[in-house]
């Protein structure tokens, strides 16, 4: 979904908002990240055009910044809800110069650190999930 307040910022560039090094001109939600939405973050406004006029307001004050400095696809939003995205490069839009901006795709909500006390350290938070009973059984669901 594009900014919908800013469709033309000028007549020969596309809008965009700097993540880093990234120059993001669209979002876009997953199925799987609208439903851990609900489930883990907001309970009212679920629905794509709601989440992502909220990564919209926070990309544009600067709220989101990276989970840890060498990992690019974990982003924490005022230093407690934590998610993940990837990013593509888009085919439709450039930015003046002719360089191609990027699309975020948020594959996921992990939830909120204030929350989920295991979000404060995702790699142990991660290492548990793979040792649960829960993750065995997918695991081997998916061999069948």
């Amino acid at each position: 979904m594009k900014d919908k307040t800013t469709n033309r910022w000028s007549t020969y560039e596309s809008f965009y908002v700097e993540l880093a090094d990234k120059k993001v001109a669209d979002i876009i939600i997953t199925n799987h990240a609208k439903s851990r939405w609900a489930d883990r973050v907001e309970s009212e406004k679920t629905g794509y055009g709601d989440i992502a006029e909220f990564l919209w307001d926070c990309l544009k004050q600067g709220r989101i910044k990276s989970y840890y400095r060498n990992e690019q696809d974990v982003y924490l939003i005022d230093d407690d809800l934590v998610f993940v995205a990837e990013f593509a490069n888009s085919l439709t839009e450039t930015d003046i110069v002719g360089n191609p901006l990027q699309k975020m795709i948020v594959v996921t909500f992990l939830g909120r650190m204030s929350e989920t006390i295991e979000l404060r350290d995702l790699k142990s938070y991660y290492s548990w999930l793979r040792h649960s009973r829960r993750m065995t059984l997918v695991k081997n669901s998916r061999r069948r």
